[in-house]
């Protein structure tokens, strides 16, 4: 119950203020049915960095409200082989305009529910994940008065860069076939550019 109460109780901060928690608090709650010692000294830890690190500040600035988005995976570093997915939303100006430094609006994090065959593959389900919650915020958004051009999401790896823009040809990746060219039809209908 320790580890439950730790959880709850930073969790609400870790949304709302101090994103560098999510992960840690993601990983502690997937392990708390079955928590071992080793759990027991992760959430001590993560006591420790919360105490060193009380203040932390978001800031916001006016912008025009353009959804930006950061998407990124972990390969292979979760228990049974699987990865971890998460992003960074924010909003800033149009991309004519000189950009804006704003603090996150959500900051998504998650086990991908398959296991990735390559790191490529984690990244372009981090692409669909992101994606998908990025749907959401762009109506809210476009219901709120700011229309939105074409989101940008920011990725790391080429290859599903190159996946999503369909520029490169996947040979062996069933699993992308059937789970994850929602971000290329997305992104040929001018939603999104990666």
């Amino acid at each position: 119950t320790k580890i439950q109460e730790v959880v709850g109780t930073l969790l609400y901060y870790a949304r709302a203020v101090d994103g560098t928690m999510l992960v840690t608090l993601s990983w502690l709650a997937s392990r708390q049915s079955k928590a071992t010692k080793r759990t027991e000294d992760d959430v001590n830890q993560l006591l420790d960095y919360s105490a060193t690190h009380p203040t932390a500040i978001l800031r916001f600035h006016g912008s025009d409200m353009v959804l930006n988005i950061h998407s990124n995976a972990g390969y292979l570093n979760e228990a049974k082989a699987r990865s971890r997915a998460g992003g960074h939303f924010s909003l800033g100006n149009h991309p004519n305009k000189p950009p804006v430094q704003n603090g996150a609006i959500l900051n998504p994090t998650g086990i991908l529910k398959h296991v990735a065959s390559a790191a490529s593959e984690a990244e372009y389900g981090a692409l669909f994940i992101n994606g998908k919650e990025g749907a959401i915020i762009r109506q809210t958004l476009s219901d709120m008065g700011y229309p939105q051009p074409a989101t940008t999401i920011t990725t790391d790896n080429s290859t599903a860069n190159g996946i999503a823009n369909d520029t490169i040809k996947q040979q062996q990746s069933r699993a992308i076939d059937m789970r994850y060219h929602w971000i290329r039809d997305r992104i040929l209908q001018g939603h999104y550019n990666v």
